[in-house]
């Protein structure tokens, strides 16, 4: 199994913890991902890093579709990947109807529909078989709208793909996930009970039926968000996760299209989700988070003492080992001390 690092989205500045990264790229991490929500790009921050490293994989977790076209990501993925040595990894992901609408002033559309149309046109790109052309609901090359010019025309990239980008894709919904193992290289469950694979296992199987070529685990790479914060106290390391998952079972999206909560459901927390939202949407975030059950978080995070971590982090080796989960990205939070055990454990 492999180790990767989150940065998570910059706040009021930008602040980049290299020192971190570093020390995660001498411990043999594998990656590190940025984010994006309506601030600092996730394109930026992670070129900031290829910069300075020189073998860690650097990922963006996510690169919000809406707010780019499928051609300006693929231009930007090869970019990066030409200027780094080919570390680079493309994380997409939908964001929200209140981000997309609200901040990138752009129809959210059909998210799964866009997802597969946004990746088929980057493959084109990539290939460079032909100019570009594509005919779809979300997407025409060349655009052919009614205030389309007529004067678009079929281009094929500049610059040559040297090598394979992979495509990870932020999804939890079945239909998400599906289309993720139908076009996707991976994808990012948020995050994941490893001990609960079935809530995946049926649409990634038809994803992978409809890609065809024999498509398997093998050929994709399931990568969940896991915290891990060590202390003696198992309750205290619970709390900044609590809050967390508060704010995306409860307040992550209207009240009628959440898919975190939707999720948390599925997990098997259907009366504690339904609690969460309706005390965080009423404002009462601390009473949200006080619902947060123990059990959710623990399956999903590791927490307490190094020992205890340990002994947790064995249900991570087995899905692993299974094909379950491919690499575990660790929180921004996560300690000196945490990076080491996980490299321990893992290596």
């Amino acid at each position: 199994m492999k180790l990767g690092l989150m940065t998570g989205y910059a706040g009021s500045t930008v602040k980049i913890p290299m020192d971190t990264i570093l020390h995660a790229e001498s411990l043999g991490f594998d990656s590190v991902w940025t984010a994006e929500a309506y601030g600092a790009d996730a394109v930026s921050t992670a070129t900031w890093i290829l910069a300075q490293t020189s073998k860690i994989k650097v990922g963006t977790a996510i690169m919000q579709m809406p707010a780019r076209t499928p051609a300006m990501a693929a231009m930007t993925a090869m970019s990066l990947s030409h200027l780094s040595g080919n570390r680079f990894i493309v994380g997409l992901g939908a964001s929200g109807p209140q981000v997309v609408e609200g901040w990138h002033g752009v129809p959210y559309g059909k998210p799964v529909t866009r997802l597969k149309e946004y990746i088929a046109i980057m493959k084109t790109i990539f290939a460079r078989e032909a100019p570009a052309t594509f005919e779809g609901k979300q997407y025409q090359l060349p655009y052919a709208g009614e205030d389309a010019t007529g004067l678009g025309k079929p281009l094929k990239s500049i610059l040559h793909c040297n090598e394979d980008i992979p495509i990870y894709a932020a999804t939890i919904t079945p239909a998400g996930v599906k289309a993720a193992a139908e076009v996707a290289d991976g994808f990012f469950p948020v995050w994941m009970d490893p001990e609960q694979f079935h809530v995946f296992e049926k649409p990634v199987q038809e994803g992978f039926a409809a890609a065809g070529s024999n498509k398997s685990l093998d050929d994709f790479n399931i990568a969940p968000f896991v915290r891990v914060i060590i202390g003696d106290d198992v309750e205290t390391c619970m709390q900044p996760i609590k809050n967390n998952l508060a704010l995306y079972i409860g307040g992550m999206g209207a009240r009628s299209k959440n898919f975190y909560n939707d999720y948390a459901k599925r997990l098997g927390f259907e009366e504690a989700a339904v609690k969460i939202q309706d005390l965080y949407l009423d404002g009462k975030k601390a009473e949200a988070a006080a619902l947060v059950p123990d059990e959710l978080v623990d399956a999903c995070n590791l927490v307490g003492p190094a020992d205890r971590i340990r002994d947790r982090a064995q249900r991570w080796v087995e899905a692993s080992k299974a094909g379950h989960v491919s690499t575990m990205l660790l929180g921004a939070d996560t300690s000196k001390e945490g990076l080491e055990l996980m490299a321990g454990l893992t290596g």
